[in-house]
Parts: structure tokens; sequence; C-alpha cells
């Protein structure tokens, strides 16, 4: 004779996992809607200028007519002649600046994490903060102060006599290189602290140096933290205009003084179109270096969190 098996009814443990499974499905839905307003602030902030930039940068209203239409001339003119040469400059000046401020950035900040006095680190993270933020004309008279051509320091140390020029691209690099270091200390200083002593224990367990732990542990680790902190110093010289309008004006092409340029009508009168081409063009470079950070960033946020 065959036992029967009834079917077993569901209990109270699977109707709970049915509601949990439907709480979690709601979630999506209440996450999107705490995040609306932020949503909403971010599209009327940075969505309504950056669409009017881009209809600006490629539209063209007849003045007799009044009627609009699409055109690609304002691009063509943004990458030609002297604004194609004050992009490159801009550029130039930005990853220049930026690379030397990172790597000397990461020493000073190695150097205040691995030092044992509390009150040292304390000075210096105070310190950069208030430097990072010490630019515009204040920063450029400072410099004009000191290193310009009656410049106290420049005086005394006879700089003229080196060929030392405050108002050109060299003495513009001097400049960044103020703000930008400080800014690199303090974004590096918590990537330095996320590197576990553990790792560097185990390395000198087995045999490693420390330049054989920073080559294949540290700098790998550390990498995408560095590049962030690249693309954070480039696009802070990117975008800067205050500090070197005050100091070389046009004397060095800058996209951003080009831009201001056009704006004003400076030069050429009717270049406000061209002004949002270029603006677009720095989006785009902007863009473009940010694409290759974020990858790298998501690599190495699970070994430093």
């Amino acid at each position: 004779m065959t036992a029967s098996h009834p079917s077993a009814a569901p209990g109270p443990g699977a109707a709970a996992a049915r509601a949990g499974g439907r709480t979690r499905r709601r979630r999506p839905a209440r996450a999107w809607l705490g995040a609306l307003p932020l949503l909403v602030f971010a599209g009327l902030c940075f969505g309504l200028p950056a669409g009017a930039l881009l209809y600006g940068a490629i539209t063209r209203t007849d003045p007799a007519s009044g009627a609009t239409e699409l055109t690609a001339e304002h691009l063509q003119r943004s990458l030609q002649g002297p604004y194609l040469t004050s992009l490159t400059g801009s550029v130039q000046l930005s990853a220049l600046t930026a690379a030397v401020a990172t790597v000397v950035g990461v020493l000073i900040a190695q150097a205040v994490v691995t030092s044992r006095r509390a009150a040292l680190r304390g000075a210096v993270l105070t310190a950069s903060g208030v430097l990072a933020n010490f630019g515009g004309v204040p920063l450029a008279f400072a410099f004009i102060a000191t290193l310009g051509i009656s410049g106290v320091v420049t005086q005394l140390g006879n700089l003229d006599a080196l060929g030392w020029n405050l108002y050109s691209f060299t003495g513009l690099t001097v400049i960044y290189l103020y703000f930008l270091i400080p800014l690199m200390v303090i974004v590096v200083v918590p990537a330095l602290d996320g590197l576990r002593p553990q790792w560097r224990e185990a390395a000198r367990n087995n045999g490693a140096t420390a330049w054989q732990f920073w080559r294949y542990v540290g700098l790998p680790v550390l990498a995408p933290s560095l590049l962030g902190g690249f693309v954070l110093l480039f696009g802070s010289a990117f975008a800067a205009h205050a500090t070197a309008a005050a100091l070389v004006g046009g004397s060095v092409p800058l996209v951003t003084l080009k831009i201001a340029d056009a704006l004003s009508g400076n030069v050429l009168v009717g270049q406000e179109n061209v002004a949002l081409a270029l603006s677009l063009d720095m989006i785009v470079i902007a863009g473009l270096v940010m694409a290759v950070y974020l990858p790298l960033q998501r690599r190495s946020s699970r070994w430093l969190h």
C-alpha cells in the first residue's frame, strides 16, 4: 500500500520571504524619489546652462530676419587659428602643472603620513587647505609683489639677469603649482592612509624591498587615486581664469581668456557663439579625461575601502 504525501502548505517563512521580496522591489522606486530633489537641482543648475551652451554653439541667427538655423561654423572656427592655439596652450599648461603637482604632492603627503608627529600632519593639512583655496586676483598680486619685475625676491636675487619672467608661460606654471600642490596633498592623504600596514609587513616578510613593495603593491593600488588627483588638478588648472587674466592678459594664449575676450567683444564683435563653442570644446576635453579615470576608480575602491 502506497502512502500518499500531501503537498506542504506554505508556512510563515515563505510568506515573509515574499513580503521581503516585495519590499526589496519597492526600494529602488523609493531611492529614486529620495534623489529626485538632487536630480532637479542638478538639471536646473547644470542641465539648462549646458543645453543653452550647446544650442548657441550649433545655431546661427540672422540679424535681419531673425531666423535661426543649425550650423557647424562656430565649432569649426573654435578649432582654427588663435582659438586652437589657446585651446592647445591651456591643455599644455594644465597637463604640465597637474603632472608636476601630482608628483610633488604625493611626496609631501607620504612624508606627512609616515611622520609620527601629529602636529606636523595637522599643520601641513591646515596650510594645504588654505593655500589650495588661495587664487584669483589676490594670488596674482602676491606674486607680482614678490616675483614680478620690481618684486622683492626678484630684486634681492637678481632674477632678471637669469632670464626670469613672471609674465610668461613659466611664470604662470609656478603660480598654478602654488595652489595645485596643496590641493594634491589634501586629495592623496586619505588614499595613503588606506594602504594597510599588513601589506607592507607581508611584503617585508617575503623578502621584498621598499622599492618592490611600491612597484608591485603600493603604486598599483594607488594608481586610480593618483590619476583621480591628476584629473582634479587638470580640471582646476584648465578652468582657471582670474589669476591668468590679472597676470598675463593676452600674452599667454589660454582658452579661458579667449572666451572672455569673445564674450566681451574686446577683439571682435559678434563672437559670442564662438565663445560658446570654445566652452563646448572644454567640456568635451574634460569628459574625455574623466572617461579614463572612472573605470580605474571603480577598480581600486574595493582595495582602499
